[in-house]
């Protein structure tokens, strides 16, 4: 595989983030991605991981990510996992519905192989009908379960907000 064609690949990556949760834009998949960052630094094989920095901008259809470091692993030249670390990690999209979802944390890992992203350190989640704010929140996009913690944020407390349909309303 050459250098091109693995760092096309593992951009490609990012777009696995995109359904953080479980109504994001399905049509953002099919669209062209863009990464901005002001520095990569990658191998040509799997034995280290793919690392982007300097204040990284990921763009796809209506997904946008910003992050300060954003990490690729690759197994059997595949990616398996990726880990966007920043003060804060920032997405947003727009849901299939039309509606906007932003979230917000410290670091964000998803692992490929077990469909599962874990959003930790001061977690904030915000769709229009309510929102989800902690230290952890734990999504499975197979089952569609979420597991939430306080961590220490927050006096160790998940908050949540339920807003009545036609309503909207801000964070907890």
């Amino acid at each position: 595989m050459n250098a091109l064609h693995k760092l096309a690949t593992l951009a490609a990556t990012a777009l696995l983030l995109a359904p953080v949760v479980a109504d994001a834009r399905s049509s953002d998949r099919r669209q062209p991605m863009d990464i901005d960052g002001g520095a990569a630094d990658y191998s040509v094989d799997d034995s280290r991981p793919t690392v982007i920095s300097g204040g990284v901008k990921i763009t796809q259809g209506t997904l946008r990510i910003d992050a300060a470091r954003a990490e690729i692993s690759m197994r059997n030249g595949e990616p398996s996992r990726a880990v966007l670390t920043g003060s804060p990690v920032r997405l947003s999209q727009q849901l299939d519905n039309g509606t906007p979802m932003s979230a917000v944390a410290s670091r964000v890992d998803y692992d490929l192989s077990t469909e599962t992203v874990v959003f930790t350190g001061n977690v904030s989640i915000t769709q229009p009908r309510g929102s989800l704010a902690g230290g952890r929140v734990v999504y499975n996009m197979r089952t569609g379960q979420v597991n939430s913690g306080g961590g220490n944020e927050g006096g160790g407390r998940v908050k949540m907000r339920i807003l009545p349909r036609g309503t909207a309303g801000g964070a907890p």
